[in-house]
């Protein structure tokens, strides 16, 4: 897969598949190409994709919008999540849920994010607020694995969830994620530092590096990376 935003080439040919239950690691330096490549898999508009192939579970992505890839069970966990004023996390549960035509019932939801809420300790009253209001970068990406956790997506993104977490967050969301991909969820993993995949054991690990990818591999990868770092790229 090739992509431009704004005429720019970003990413100038990429080769993944990532299977269920499998986590992968997707590792580069700064303006690599790593969040580029989760926005195109979400549908955002600004990148324009060209591919051979971009499917999920045998559908063409490439044809879909992101609500409709959302449906099919792609999430993705932003690097900065954005508030949401005026909107509860219960309320965006609950229409995401019903719009993929479950019947749910709001007072079930309710007590399931207060489990889920206590299980990934963020503070009851956090709860009840407009979404990522107030919340601080801990909190914000608790509730990102908390809204994972209640609509189980086939496919989870990461982008870059370890930006501005303690090692107490990054140990919890690492431990919930693991979780996950052992029920069934396949992640991919986005990067750039170690210190997260010594929580979060990936399968496989892939290198990007201007756009392209340029080593990939099993956990060796991750060492060699801490021990040189990405000049042995060069």
């Amino acid at each position: 897969m090739k992509v431009k935003i704004e005429g720019k080439e970003i990413l100038k040919g990429v080769d993944l598949e990532v299977k269920i239950g499998e986590v992968i690691a997707l590792m580069g330096p700064n303006g690599s190409g790593k969040s580029s490549l989760a926005n195109t898999l979400i549908g955002n508009s600004k990148y324009e994709a060209e591919a051979d192939e971009l499917t999920f579970e045998g559908t063409n992505l490439l044809q879909l919008k992101p609500d409709e890839r959302a449906k099919l069970g792609i999430m993705m966990s932003f690097q900065y999540p954005v508030a949401i004023p005026g909107v509860t996390v219960r309320e965006m549960l609950l229409a995401s849920l019903r719009g993929r035509g479950l019947i749910v019932s709001a007072l079930d939801l309710k007590k399931q994010i207060a489990e889920e809420g206590e299980r990934l300790h963020i503070d009851e009253h956090l709860l009840t607020r407009s979404i990522n209001e107030g919340f601080s970068g801990g909190e914000k990406k608790k509730l990102e694995i908390l809204q994972m956790r209640i609509l189980k997506p086939k496919l989870l993104i990461l982008d870059e969830v370890d930006s501005g977490l303690d090692i107490d967050a990054l140990a919890l969301i690492a431990k919930n994620v693991d979780e996950m991909a052992k029920a069934g969820m396949a992640v991919l993993v986005i990067t750039h530092y170690q210190r997260l995949l010594k929580y979060m054991v990936p399968d496989r690990v892939v290198v990007l590096k201007n756009g392209e990818v340029v080593d990939r591999g099993g956990k060796e990868i991750v060492d060699k990376l801490e021990e040189q770092g990405y000049k042995s790229y060069e």
